[in-house]
């Protein structure tokens, strides 16, 4: 065809292809491609002119070169794009081939004899319809048109036709031309290997779309059935309850219709669709960070196993619809058993969730079918998801994670899984969570209710304007990688007949868990909300003016700009003036006017609310605060000792904020915040290496608020310290139970409405890092002592709690 009836032809049929395409385009890396001089060229799977339309549009929309345009070099016109493969002949089985090869050697003979020159090669893989591939006797109309991996023009016609409204094309990063040239050659070689390499990339980028081949879930019954622990186990079962076989089958198939998911990729484009509508009615945005990790963990071949945190029923959505907008495969999902009520777990179970039950209270059977069903997952190359808190968070903290899914992981691994598995930490954030009044009822005594279908129509019925949401993928945890460096013999352990658990299991799946929860709160994202409430949780009566609430956002937003708790952090773009406006347009405060300006406040309930949100960043903000509290509490203190001071007490807390610095990492840190500090000029430094305050009230009264945000931490602490050195010895239970009275007065005398600050969990976690720090242990007789080392930590935290505390606490 020659250019000028190829140019006719693609003209003719761009208008009725606009009709029925939509494109979502995912980039791999931000480029600054289209201001280069250099010349761009693209490679994409097909020689196609809906492909080339296509991506001719994504172009444009991406300021990118026309790829039907050709480009000159040294006098010669090359195609822009080079293709690699043309469609299957309509009468025919062969593919026909493309000039790619003689393109691609063309141009690095170019390279050859312009040494300046350096093309620039940017793979765009266009995918129709996401649809994986299924076993035949699975297969429908829609995954048989999309499955010929170079369909002829009639098939594509029909898959433009039925899949073009779900097209993704995926801009992957650009490579130098130059770079190959000159280190792999410019010879016929060379433009094979560019070419083959391609072909592999395009591959590997289609399974991280599509997901693997698809098969039915009563495959998957009878995959399970055959499986040699379910067999053992049901041949125990019969034994032991002195019962048939095939009535303990029934109760297996029973269980894995409970557990297993029945995935419907229709039903979940369906979804996306109405939830792509939903999110533009309830969130000014949602905010996506970090997300490029997860394509190349996918593309590397990774088994890819996403670990949220768990603040609402909305996670389940939001979650699933940021991969599949990031390009990837929607994950099965692991769903309390408490949202199986109909009609939401067929709608679930369509989506991907499969259930889990709270409890497998001791029920062997139950335990080894689902842990071989997520093993069988895991075989198959599925993604998964699946919370580790094992419930939602009531107070916006993180909780201690359950360990159980964990360990069925690593326990998958040891059948000898060829891919490595990789957890995924995800922050998720909300400037508005739907529950949390109910979590606030549940946390004062209410029974908790259980989900139904007019709970969630009341839900739809109360939809307003929910702000930004927030959605950060963290530091990835290799689990093969992980357990390498920790566990040297692990793969001793490796039976795929009948993997055991081993003796480094347990420990090694607590250390992994804790890290997650670490990794996920290094990814934390600060936003309006949760600024405004920490900020105003920590002044006088949750109350003011306006004009020093958006000095003190401006003054917490430079601290973590300057000295960032973690670089995976996100920190909001806007000043304090513009974050104060859009938490007023939520209504998350209460606007009040006198004769000297605005006052914002909070209201007993708005508390409530707001602690919430507090409590999703107040880790963030532990040792800036901690530091500010040394520094206001001690009218000179040396660096030495801002140092020593913050490695003791950050350690004592590192457990109950899920905190990831090393004491290295503190050191390193205190230094930023206090050059930070200096900076503001809200302290001074002496040449005898001694820290003061500024004499200066307006910045005076900004770090003395952000020394108060810690104050309910070191509180607790206090409790402890004090009454573990005037009781001890005595059992633990008895010092949790002493410490949770103390606190609970101290609530009512600083009307502290915490939850966590009366929670015995809680008190528990800070008694029991106290005894890993070395400042409690047991004696002869079980009972708790107290340590030498007590006395000093005592001394540092009763020199930063108030004298009514202690009095409290004394009395």
């Amino acid at each position: 065809m020659t250019s000028v009836l190829r140019s006719f032809f693609y003209l003719l049929l761009k208008f009725p292809l606009r009709l029925f395409l939509r494109s979502k385009i995912v980039l791999d890396a931000e480029t600054a491609v289209e201001t280069s001089t250099q010349p761009i060229f693209y490679i994409v799977s097909h020689q196609s002119a809906s492909d080339l339309l296509a991506l001719q549009k994504a172009c444009k929309d991406q300021n990118l070169p026309d790829p039907l345009s050709k480009i000159k070099i040294n006098n010669k016109l090359f195609e822009r794009t080079i293709c690699l493969t043309k469609p299957t002949s309509l009468f025919g089985f062969k593919r026909r081939k493309t000039q790619a090869l003689q393109q691609g050697l063309a141009i690095l003979n170019e390279h050859h004899i312009d040494k300046t020159l350096d093309g620039q090669l940017i793979p765009v893989n266009l995918i129709w319809g996401r649809i994986p591939t299924k076993e035949k006797n699975n297969a429908n109309v829609s995954s048989l048109l999309a499955e010929q991996a170079s369909p002829t023009w009639l098939r594509k016609f029909f898959i433009v036709l039925f899949l073009g409204r779900d097209n993704l094309i995926r801009f992957s990063e650009v490579l130098s031309l130059r770079n190959m040239s000159d280190n792999h050659g410019n010879d016929k070689d060379t433009a094979h290997k560019l070419l083959r390499v391609a072909r592999f990339h395009f591959h590997r980028q289609n399974i991280a779309a599509k997901g693997p081949r698809l098969i039915h879930r009563e495959q998957m019954f009878t995959a399970l059935f055959a499986n040699p622990s379910i067999k053992r186990i049901i041949k125990d079962e019969a034994k032991n309850k002195n019962i048939s076989p095939e009535k303990v089958k029934k109760q297996a198939l029973g269980m894995m219709e409970e557990i297993a998911g029945d995935y419907s990729v229709s039903l979940v484009r369906l979804g996306e669709r109405i939830l792509r509508w939903l999110w533009g009615r309830l969130y000014t945005d949602i905010k996506v960070n970090n997300s490029q990790v997860l394509r190349k963990l996918a593309q590397d071949g990774h088994e890819i196993i996403y670990v949220p945190c768990h603040r609402s029923h909305m996670d389940y959505l939001l979650l699933s619809y940021v991969i599949i907008q990031e390009g990837l495969v929607m994950p099965r999902i692991a769903a309390g058993i408490n949202l199986n009520f109909w009609p939401a777990g067929a709608i679930f179970r369509k989506g991907g969730a499969f259930f889990i039950r709270r409890s497998f209270a001791g029920n062997r059977l139950y335990s080894t079918i689902f842990r071989e069903y997520l093993g069988l997952l895991f075989e198959r190359g599925y993604a998964v998801k699946y919370y580790t808190e094992g419930g939602r968070s009531r107070t916006g903290r993180l909780l201690p994670p359950k360990t159980g899914m964990l360990a069925m992981t690593i326990q998958s691994l040891l059948r000898g899984i060829d891919r490595p598995l990789t957890l995924v930490p995800v922050y998720l954030g909300y400037e508005h969570v739907m529950e949390v009044g109910t979590y606030h009822k549940e946390l004062s005594g209410s029974e908790k209710k259980n989900e139904s279908i007019l709970g969630v129509l009341k839900a739809i019925k109360n939809l307003r304007n929910y702000g930004n949401g927030y959605v950060n993928f963290g530091e990835p945890i290799n689990i093969n990688n992980y357990l390498t460096e920790q566990v040297p013999h692990w793969k001793d352990a490796i039976d795929p007949i009948d993997p055991q658990k081993p003796n480094w299991l347990t420990p090694t799946v607590n250390d992994i868990s804790n890290q997650l929860m670490t990794n996920i709160n290094q990814c934390a994202a600060i936003n309006g909300v949760a600024l405004v409430a920490l900020i105003l949780h920590a002044s006088e009566n949750k109350a003011l003016a306006k004009h020093d609430l958006e000095k003190h956002l401006d003054f917490f937003l430079n601290i973590q700009r300057e000295a960032p708790f973690s670089e995976q952090l996100t920190i909001p773009e806007e000043n304090g003036a513009e974050l104060l406006a859009h938490v007023i347009s939520l209504n998350k405060v209460t606007i009040s006017e006198d004769s000297f300006g605005t006052i914002i406040s909070l209201d007993s309930s708005a508390s409530l609310e707001m602690r919430y949100y507090r409590n999703n960043i107040l880790h963030t903000y532990a040792l800036s605060s901690l530091i500010c509290r040394l520094l206001t509490h001690n009218s000179k203190i040396s660096n030495e000792q801002i140092v020593n001071q913050s490695i003791n007490l950050i350690a004592t807390l590192k457990e109950d904020l899920f905190l990831w610095q090393t004491p290295e990492q503190i050191a390193l840190q205190v230094e930023q915040l206090l050059t930070t500090l200096e900076s503001s000029g809200v302290i001074k430094h002496t040449e005898s290496d001694f820290w003061s305050l500024t004499k200066d009230t307006q910045l005076l009264n900004q770090i003395h608020l952000m020394a108060e945000c810690i104050d309910e931490s070191l509180q607790r602490l206090a409790i402890i310290t004090s009454l573990a050195t005037r009781l001890t010895p005595l059992t633990r239970r008895e010092l949790e139970e002493k410490v949770v009275a103390i606190a609970k007065r101290l609530a009512v005398l600083n009307n502290i409405t915490a939850p966590e600050f009366i929670d015995k969990k809680s008190q528990s976690t800070l008694i029991n890092t106290l005894r890993e720090q070395g400042y409690l242990a047991l004696n002869d007789d079980g009972l708790l002592v107290v340590c030498p080392s007590m006395t000093e930590l005592k001394s540092s935290i009763t020199n930063l709690v108030s004298i009514e505390v202690l009095q409290s606490i004394a009395r």
